[in-house]
């Protein structure tokens, strides 16, 4: 008997211990999942502040919903992308429109400023590229007067192309690219200030026809120095297709066969379907298949709140709250899901290089408005992609965006405290605070008359940090890898033997 209430003791004895025990990791277990639970909903409200705060300023989605997007695969954008690649679209056949946007390079050069014609080495691209010494004006320094913008996304603008906007839409349409069937495109050959009915059906293919009339660009100084901008396009439309004392310009010449399967005409005669319209649609439709926009910070519009870490969160915050708000206001320009307002604005970037004109100065918008206002004004840049677009400004004076972020927290002291040692040598500096003072006086102006949008606000070395974090969410992975990009780079037949193959300065292809 006393046996079995002992045995009756130790059960209930165990039961109470292993009672107690399951009590504790029960609760244990409990405390977990409730701070998990906990933590999940902090992470939540966050990401849906971050969607909040992103929506108040007009950014709901992926910036090419709804946009037509060529395909790099089709025929248009393949012969674009050869002409795109070929030399033999520049006056002296040593410079390609890849040569200062290259697909591997953030669609730019990675310069502040470009090295167009006359280079040491056509194929050298980036950081080591060099102007020839004989070439002509040779200073040391690089011709091309503003930093190449990224060719990336072209598809995306909808009013202005160019630092300076002196390519306009009329029509202004979302989604667009600047066409319309109402409205016209204003470029650098309206001379009676009218529309240009002749640049083609979008900003871009307005664009395109530019670069290859510029002297320091494509064009060179020594072939046909007193031509008009419509010159220097016959000349190589002639060259493509070998006619009017051209016969000889190419030693290989395909275009034909590329012009006929790109535009499904296989009995076409060359000037039938070489032409100024087709070349410069085609080069527009290539630049147009370069549309990036799988970046973390898409995939978190879209509902994945892993896309972006704590830092790129809280910078997000920041950048969408206004100053007076509490955040650091770059809302107010970086607007839109392609985070730009597409308008003009006084920053005062360090003028460097060999401006606009004798002296060095460049006045931006200015040139085309002869707007007081706009005077030293230039183009909000879309952010997408941008950290792999530098340098930035409008002068390519800074090579990270740790400078170009300080620069807008108090542009006089940027100025002030400039380092210099983030140009590569040769760059042009010596009148850069005398150019840039001017911009500085014109700033102050504005933000007295109110008319700047350029916030004043004070951020922390962490909050820059964020800040930073947000931005560089912003970029496509696939610009970042080469075999991705290889789509946008062209191989197999060469049509003119004129190709550009870039590499860098140690050789390597890029």
């Amino acid at each position: 008997m006393s046996s079995m209430k002992g045995i009756i003791r130790m059960s209930l004895f165990g039961i109470v211990i292993n009672t107690l025990t399951g009590c504790d990791l029960f609760d244990k277990d409990s405390e977990e999942k409730r701070t998990a639970k906990s933590n999940n909903g902090v992470e939540q409200n966050i990401a849906n502040q971050v969607r909040a705060v992103a929506r108040s300023a007009g950014v709901t989605s992926d910036a090419a919903d709804g946009v037509d997007i060529p395909n790099i695969k089709d025929p248009l954008p393949q012969l674009g992308m050869r002409l795109f690649f070929s030399k033999a679209l520049s006056g002296n056949k040593d410079t390609a429109c890849a040569t200062c946007h290259h697909p591997t390079m953030g669609g730019g050069d990675n310069l502040p400023l470009s090295i167009g014609v006359d280079s040491v080495d056509h194929d050298v691209l980036g950081v080591g590229r060099l102007h020839r010494s004989d070439a002509h004006e040779y200073d040391g320094g690089p011709p091309v007067p503003r930093n190449a913008p990224t060719s990336f996304n072209m598809a995306l603008w909808d009013d202005f192309i160019f630092h300076d906007g002196r390519i306009e839409s009329m029509a202004k349409e979302v989604g667009q690219n600047g066409a319309s069937d109402t409205s016209g495109i204003v470029t650098p050959d309206n001379t009676d200030g009218g529309f240009n009915i002749m640049v083609g059906k979008n900003l871009t293919m307005a664009q395109s026809r530019f670069p290859v009339t510029s002297k320091e660009e494509m064009k060179g100084f020594d072939v046909q120095p007193d031509g008009s901008t419509q010159d220097i396009r016959d000349l190589i439309i002639n060259r493509l297709i070998g006619r009017n004392g051209h016969e000889a310009d190419l030693e290989k010449n395909d275009w034909l066969t590329e012009f006929r399967i790109a535009y499904d005409v296989p009995n076409a005669s060359a000037e039938e379907i070489i032409t100024d319209p087709n070349m410069f649609n085609a080069i527009a439709e290539y630049e147009r298949s370069l549309t990036f926009t799988n970046s973390p910070w898409t995939k978190f519009l879209e509902g994945d709140d892993t896309a972006l870490n704590d830092n790129a969160r809280s910078g997000a915050i920041l950048f969408f709250k206004s100053a007076s708000n509490g955040g650091a206001g770059c809302v107010t320009c970086h607007s839109g899901n392609n985070l730009t307002d597409e308008r003009f604005h006084v920053l005062a970037v360090p003028q460097i290089g060999r401006g606009k004109e004798a002296n060095q100065m460049d006045q931006g918008r200015w040139y085309v408005t002869k707007d007081d206002d706009d005077r030293f004004a230039f183009r909000t840049p879309s952010l997408l992609n941008v950290s792999v677009t530098g340098p930035w400004g409008h002068s390519g004076a800074y090579s990270s965006l740790d400078a170009m972020v300080r620069h807008h927290l108090n542009p006089e002291k940027a100025v002030r405290n400039y380092d210099y040692s983030q140009l590569p040598s040769g760059v042009q500096v010596d009148k850069m605070f005398e150019n840039t003072g001017p911009a500085i006086i014109a700033l102050n102006r504005l933000r007295e008359k109110g008319k700047s949008k350029l916030p004043e606000v004070s951020l922390s070395d962490d909050e820059i940090n964020d800040l930073i974090a947000f931005l560089e969410a912003l970029t496509d992975p696939c610009v970042t890898d080469r075999e991705c990009m290889s789509s946008w780079i062209p191989t197999g037949n060469d049509p003119d033997g004129l190709r550009l193959i870039g590499k860098d300065i140690n050789g390597n292809l890029l």
